[in-house]
């Protein structure tokens, strides 16, 4: 595949999910039969990114899961784990994300509550609105619950084991889940309420960073493209041949070294993936 040429507005890709929503929100509209449940950015024609942007509609839970690491990812042929990021942008009353377990479980444990279904009540469920934000690092024992908007940033790894999903016919991954499992409480450090209207570094490492800021120009340290998702507004970069841009929806991949322009009063998230996060 080709080096992607700076700048680029992203693809966006709509993906079914059985949990998916099949009204999605503005400014998105489905384009086909099925429920989706996620829109992927990406790179069509050229490598794939270190970091992939995704939002996230759920009308029910997602399975209960657990991402690998890097270190763990790699001894089974893959490039990378997964770690990632949500944003809430939407949240129907009773809302929830589960994140961590009430109690530790040794690995024996989790494998009989996740046969036995009783993990969905040994999951910590978290009551969430617009403006909750949580990191998820690898290993973290999760779920996203029904009624939910939400921007997922994440390593480019498509990587999930499933220890549980309602007795819906999909495939579980016990013995990878248990050896990849921090069965334990979610650390409630990473996670934090924030105003969207307020510039701030929501992520800074280990393997990307993250900054939701305005309409001021900014860039990130890292390594490979700067993703600039808008929230709301619009943001453009000027080239040789016109502008490059993209609006709340859509998201811009770009020089870091470069300048953007946003329209008046934008909310932007910056997203650029650190040395050891970038995909292979």
């Amino acid at each position: 595949m080709d080096v992607i040429a700076l700048p680029m507005k992203l693809a966006a890709r709509q993906v079914a999910k059985p949990w998916g929503k099949a009204d999605i929100p503005a400014p998105f509209s489905n384009t086909g039969p099925d429920k989706i449940g996620e829109i992927w950015f990406e790179a069509k024609g050229a490598e794939p990114l270190g970091l992939m942007v995704k939002y996230i509609f759920t009308s029910e839970k997602l399975s209960i899961q657990v991402h690998p690491g890097d270190a763990y990812a790699r001894t089974i042929g893959l490039s990378g784990g997964k770690e990632e990021c949500w944003l809430v942008l939407d949240a129907e009353p009773g809302a929830t994300l589960g994140i961590g377990l009430v109690r530790d479980l040794s690995g024996d444990e989790l494998r009989a509550a996740a046969l036995d279904g009783s993990i969905e009540q040994l999951l910590a469920w978290h009551p969430v609105a617009r403006g909750d934000f949580f990191y998820i690092p690898a290993g973290t024992i999760h779920a996203i619950g029904a009624g939910l908007s939400l921007i997922e940033i994440q390593q480019n790894a498509d990587v999930t084991f499933r220890l549980y999903d309602y007795g819906r016919p999909r495939e579980l991954h016990l013995d990878q889940s248990i050896a990849v499992a921090n069965a334990a409480s979610y650390r409630h450090t990473l996670a934090r309420h924030i105003d969207l209207d307020t510039d701030q570094t929501l992520v800074d490492g280990p393997l990307f960073g993250l900054r939701l800021t305005g309409d001021a120009p900014e860039t990130l340290d890292g390594t490979g493209p700067l993703l600039v998702i808008p929230i709301d507004g619009s943001v453009s970069v000027q080239t040789a041949a016109g502008a490059v841009s993209a609006a709340a929806g859509e998201c811009l991949a770009i020089d870091p070294a470069s300048s953007y322009r946003a329209s008046s009063g934008a909310r932007l998230l910056l997203a650029r993936a650190y040395e050891n996060g970038q995909t292979a």
